[in-house]
């Protein structure tokens, strides 16, 4: 609010005070223009100013991501890495949640540079982070190993009043987390569930294990799980036939999901380099998904785009 003084019974404007007043706004303003600026530089940086093509991706997820480098992410990595002439490099961290705080967005390091710029596997349109274009459409899939009472499963429909005696056979593996509780719910199967943590303290167990230990086990048999998780194990373990089903929505239970890669909010030129990776290299993307054994539906146009 601008001083006034009085002078000869009529009020006047303080011009000394006007003077400081506008100094002091245009020092702030100057500060306000550089920062501005300076965080703009930091989003503007693309391709060709980055050396390396920084991930961060839990170290034990297979099929999507894996310390020794076999995952299908890590091999998409390592072909957009090719691509761009960068040098291919992980910030390992378990699949927790805060993963996206503790990784694609912390940058309270000794250099003061973040942690990684690109993580390469978080459902399309994810709310912590802007997501690219899809590179993934699949679904969530009932599994289980042929052969051992539960051949009449071709499709959920399948599992549609059941009878007693039928619903009597299952001993199913409920993940905690996703479509399965309540779809099982709707199906009269709860009851004859045995609930798995999706989240366990030890970063090296993962959601395939359900697959690779208690199913062909037979301690369970029966499981709904993510489809690229049920491909692999399927395609992976040759000593059993282990039958993957796709889910289709119903029961307003939503099965299948659009998969993107995830980048940091306003870093719009290094999104736009990732998307048009995506949109060249989609041949090589599904060589790499089916030789994964990856359940695959088309990719739909996305609704919105998260930025």
């Amino acid at each position: 609010m601008l001083a006034e003084s009085a002078h000869n019974g009529v009020k006047s404007i303080d011009y000394s005070r006007v003077q400081f007043l506008w100094a002091r706004f245009r020092r702030i303003a100057s500060r306000w223009v550089f920062g501005f600026c300076l965080v703009s530089a930091i989003f503007s940086v693309h391709a060709s100013d980055r050396k390396f093509f920084k991930v961060c991706a839990p170290p034990a997820n297979l099929p999507m991501s894996h310390k020794s480098g076999t995952g299908y992410e890590n091999k998409i990595a390592e072909l957009f890495a090719q691509e761009l002439g960068l040098k291919l490099t992980y910030e390992w961290f378990p699949q927790r949640i805060g993963f996206i705080r503790n990784t694609l967005r912390f940058d309270n390091t000794s250099d003061g540079q973040f942690k990684c710029d690109i993580v390469m596997g978080v459902i399309e349109n994810f709310e912590l982070a802007a997501t690219t274009i899809p590179y993934l459409h699949s679904s969530w899939a009932l599994v289980y190993v042929r052969g051992r009472d539960l051949d009449f499963i071709e499709s959920q429909d399948d599992l549609k009043d059941l009878a007693p005696e039928l619903k009597s056979r299952f001993r199913i593996g409920v993940w905690d987390k996703g479509p399965a509780p309540e779809w099982f719910h709707h199906r009269g199967l709860m009851e004859y569930s045995t609930p798995y943590q999706i989240m366990s303290g030890d970063p090296e167990r993962n959601a395939g294990q359900i697959i690779e230990n208690d199913l062909v086990n037979d301690k369970i048999n029966l499981a709904m799980i993510w489809g690229p998780i049920a491909g692999y194990y399927a395609k992976s373990i040759t000593a059993h036939d282990i039958a993957v089903i796709p889910m289709r929505n119903e029961l307003r239970v939503k099965f299948n999901f659009q998969i993107a890669m995830a980048v940091r909010h306003g870093e719009h030129q290094w999104k736009s380099e990732i998307n048009r990776l995506i949109q060249a290299k989609q041949p090589e993307i599904k060589h790499i998904l089916d030789d994964y054994g990856i359940p695959q539906i088309k990719i739909t146009a996305s609704e919105k785009s998260s930025d």
